[in-house]
């Protein structure tokens, strides 16, 4: 596994996890790699400093500055007011919304035509099915965020 630091076009820097230097490149040419902020999938790998563990046993140099003490934010917690009001957002649309997942955009195109029953949906549309879906007129917003795959 290797994390890398992040940053999409909008500046927005966050950190990511991947299998391998080459499965990272293999996602983010596929379109998969996108902002944990705003849902850009123009995102390039950010400045970072290696990450290496001292030796077990090393012994500290005489007149060496302290070490800093870094703590541990875990990822999922908002570091900033935005990031905050995203996870509201999600939260709120996860709670309130049926997850139609690939679905999404013929679930919206049979709303709109009556052929099934009015409620809130989100989920993943193709940019031509986004594209098409504004053309006739259905009501779609993007999301602001990329949403969590559900399984069931």
């Amino acid at each position: 596994m290797i994390q890398y630091a992040l940053k999409c076009s909008h500046g927005h820097g966050f950190d990511s996890w991947f299998q391998s230097a080459a499965a990272y490149d293999k996602l983010r040419a596929a379109g998969m790699v996108a902002c944990a902020i705003c849902g850009d999938q123009h995102v390039e790998k950010a400045v970072m400093t290696p990450r290496v563990r001292p030796a077990r046993n090393a012994v500290d140099v005489p007149n060496s500055p302290p070490k800093p003490q870094s703590e541990a934010v875990p990822l999922n917690v908002p570091r900033n007011a935005a990031e905050k009001a995203l996870a509201e957002l999600r939260k709120r649309v996860e709670d309130t919304s049926d997850y139609v997942g690939r679905e999404f955009a013929s679930e919206a195109r049979k709303m709109h035509l009556g052929d099934a029953p009015a409620r809130a949906i989100y989920g993943e549309a193709k940019l031509d099915e986004a594209r098409a879906l504004v053309e006739d007129g259905v009501p779609v917003a993007p999301l602001p965020f990329v949403p969590n795959r559900k399984s069931n």
